[in-house]
């Protein structure tokens, strides 16, 4: 079992010790999710994604027999246009050795999961991970299940286990923790994660189309106000 605390600093994440796992979001899974609305998953998932591959985070993509089930959503593949994900055929990816080898090769332990669904392809994984000594993270508004019963049922579950549960913007709000900082993400990495924050990244790319925008005065061939 993970020994690490629950609260103080230590608990908050990092980009430097996260690692994060994408799980089975396939048009398959997709058909039978009602906790959420569909494309809000969707776009929760690819913010996500996209924060994860701005802050260096190794990202891990697996579908389950994608040969039915469908491949990976085009939105989240075209984010890692040159990775392919691990296909298993195990419902508990935790027990699929290439994804746990893919994981354990990164040295992080902090452990992120998004997926579908949150009972059965993220609760799995996440319980058998943090009885194994990872600090397991679940991104319970980039995953989703075929009810919201089923859905609150399994982050209570995983709860008890251990597993904290978060949404995509406080994993980046962590991973950042300074908005003053510069190193660890660039601004057009930055507002592309932020479009998928609704309002928040309206404004942000607001602020940063101000903080852009010239001076009257500075402008060329500008006019007096009269």
């Amino acid at each position: 079992m993970s020994t690490s605390p629950k609260a103080g600093p230590e608990a908050l994440l990092t980009p430097e010790e996260s690692v994060l796992v994408l799980i089975d979001h396939q048009p398959y899974q997709f058909a039978n999710l009602h906790s959420h609305e569909p494309m809000m998953v969707t776009n929760n998932v690819v913010g996500l994604a996209k924060a994860a591959k701005g802050y260096g985070v190794p990202t891990i993509l697996t579908t389950v027999v994608e040969e039915r089930g469908g491949l990976l959503i085009q939105q989240l593949q075209d984010v890692f246009p040159d990775q392919k994900p691990i296909n298993r055929t195990f419902i508990n990816t935790w027990q699929d050795q290439v994804v746990v080898d893919a994981v354990k090769a990164t040295g992080r332990k902090k452990l992120i999961i998004a997926g579908l669904w949150t009972e059965i392809c993220v609760a799995m994984p996440a319980i058998q991970a943090a009885g194994e000594g990872f600090d397991v993270y679940a991104v319970t508004d980039a995953s989703g299940g075929v009810t919201a019963e089923a859905h609150d049922m399994a982050v209570q579950r995983m709860i008890q286990a251990g597993v904290v549960p978060i949404t995509w913007l406080a994993v980046m709000g962590e991973w950042q923790r300074d908005w003053a900082r510069t190193d660890r993400i660039t601004p057009e990495d930055q507002l592309a994660a932020l479009e998928h924050a609704g309002a928040t990244g309206i404004a942000t790319a607001w602020e940063q189309q101000l903080l852009n925008t010239p001076v009257a005065h500075d402008a060329p061939d500008a006019q007096p106000v009269r």
